[in-house]
């Protein structure tokens, strides 16, 4: 009898930890003021402060709240779905992070191991001197020590952004060919990678954070020790075994009518339609059969995949019955590993600290980050819930909505 009771509760414990994409009733939540948020996020809309979002919530392994808000396409008047497919940019990062961390698992990596026994050109790294800005030209002189995987990981490694970074490492990379990573770059991402091995740091590593490509290297590695593209290793080895079945980098024809239209603001702070030349992205790369992937940017999902995802680190790595990463690995990645003023940055997201906690609804150690076009997570240990706000709408002069869902959230909790 008491095998019998231990194998019919088994496939309901599995269960439990499969997320339903259908909302639950909850006792957890005032519900009542966890309406708020549609009437918060409506308000916006109807001022043209916002085109539209999607809102999701997950509390103890239970979806809670899910719901599309205002309109996908503003010209169309198309309502936002629950399961559009967003250009999550950075969210990508913590994804790749969990591919590397992975093959640390595997004996393949060491984290305090130096980059370039893996891509040479990193050997004997160098730090920029002197910078001319009429020609891009520059002096370094050695860095103190060698850029390792634990650097990538905090971003504390001195490797600057494309596109996005310092005035002088942008115009070097952009002289040396160094693409941010999305679109067709012409080029492979370990011809990029290794070319960036060539160029100055903006500080020596582990001197400070610095937001840079140190997740694309990171993807490149994968690429390097596991002989497989970064495409096709996160498909097999993350998003099939935890179910994200709407996570891309090449976004399938068929599913691109899910993508919302990319947003910004003219100099009025009026919203305007983000044209496939401005800042160098066209905003339908998502569609593009590309073969450079970018671990750092290069990712579209749903709000409801990448919950997935954060389950998954919540539980302590594993989800659907299958552990993907192992349970201590799962800890190290929302540990402190590097200061980052009153919070700190995990291995691949940053934490809340005390004092940061203190100034916000959200605990002490959740764990959060976001994307370039307009979407932002955490996760909070403590609570056992998960948020999910995603836009796509860059820069959003009035992106202090997503503070006020925050607070409307916590408020609403019993």
């Amino acid at each position: 009898m008491k095998k019998l009771l231990i194998l019919f509760l088994l496939p309901l414990s599995l269960a439990a930890q499969v997320l339903s994409p259908v909302v639950q009733p909850t006792a957890d939540f005032d519900v009542k003021k966890l309406e708020a948020i549609d009437a918060l996020v409506k308000s916006y809309v109807e001022k043209n402060h916002l085109v539209g979002a999607v809102t999701l919530i997950v509390k103890n392994n239970q979806l809670v709240h899910y719901k599309g808000h205002g309109y996908a396409d503003l010209a169309t008047k198309k309502p936002m779905p629950a399961d559009a497919i967003f250009r999550i940019m950075s969210q990508t990062k913590a994804l790749t992070s969990l591919g590397i961390l992975q093959l640390f698992e595997q004996g393949k990596i060491r984290l305090d191991q130096p980059l370039s026994d893996f891509i040479p050109t990193f050997k004997s790294p160098r730090v920029l001197k002197d910078f001319n800005a009429a020609d891009s030209s520059f002096t370094s002189e050695p860095a103190k020590r060698e850029i390792t995987i634990r650097d990538l990981l905090t971003h504390s490694s001195g490797i600057d952004y494309a596109g996005i970074g310092s005035d002088k490492m942008k115009a070097i990379y952009a002289k040396a060919g160094v693409p941010s990573g999305l679109g067709d770059n012409g080029t492979t991402l370990l011809q990029a990678i290794t070319k960036l091995g060539t160029l100055p740091l903006i500080h020596n590593p582990g001197e400070k954070f610095t937001y840079g490509l140190n997740t694309d290297v990171l993807g490149c590695l994968i690429e390097v020790i596991s002989g497989e593209t970064l495409e096709a290793y996160l498909t097999k080895n993350v998003f099939i075994p935890l179910g994200m079945k709407d996570t891309y980098f090449n976004v399938p024809a068929e599913k691109g009518s899910r993508l919302p239209t990319v947003y910004t603001e003219n100099e009025k702070n009026q919203i305007i339609t983000w044209s496939p030349t401005f800042r160098g992205i066209n905003p339908n790369y998502p569609l593009f059969k590309k073969t450079f992937f970018s671990g750092g940017a290069g990712l579209s999902s749903t709000a409801f995949d990448y919950a997935i995802f954060l389950q998954c680190i919540l539980n302590g790595g594993k989800y659907n019955g299958k552990q993907i990463i192992g349970r201590r690995t799962a800890e190290l990645m929302v540990s402190p590993n590097f200061p980052l003023g009153d919070d700190s940055f995990g291995l691949g997201f940053m934490l809340a600290g005390e004092k940061s906690a203190n100034r916000k609804m959200r605990n002490k150690g959740s764990f959060s980050w976001g994307g370039y076009y307009g979407t932002t997570y955490w996760a909070d240990p403590k609570e056992k819930m998960i948020v999910l706000i995603m836009s796509q709408h860059t820069p959003n002069s009035h992106g202090d909505y997503q503070e006020k869902i925050e607070n409307i959230i916590y408020g609403a909790l019993k």
